[in-house]
């Protein structure tokens, strides 16, 4: 495991799920405890940054992970 941390693709697919899921995941759970302002939000905007950022991020994890795995079968 510590071996794909390592990886740069792994560690900006990583960043780029956790900045893009973030808001959104805060949103969600501020309206779930009570902690937001509208209890049934409707966040359109970190919506659309985790809808741009979910693909690349995983792409980029899984481009880290194979390339892990080539060199260390190599």
């Amino acid at each position: 495991m510590r071996q794909y941390l390592k990886s740069v693709w792994v560690k900006v697919g990583v960043a780029l799920l956790v900045v893009g899921a973030g808001p959104l995941l805060f949103i969600i759970v501020a309206a779930a405890v009570g902690l937001w302002p509208d209890p049934n939000p409707n966040p359109i905007g970190p919506g659309l940054l985790f809808g741009l950022t979910f693909w690349p991020a995983i792409i980029c994890i899984v481009v880290g992970v194979v390339r892990v795995r080539n060199r260390r079968a190599a």
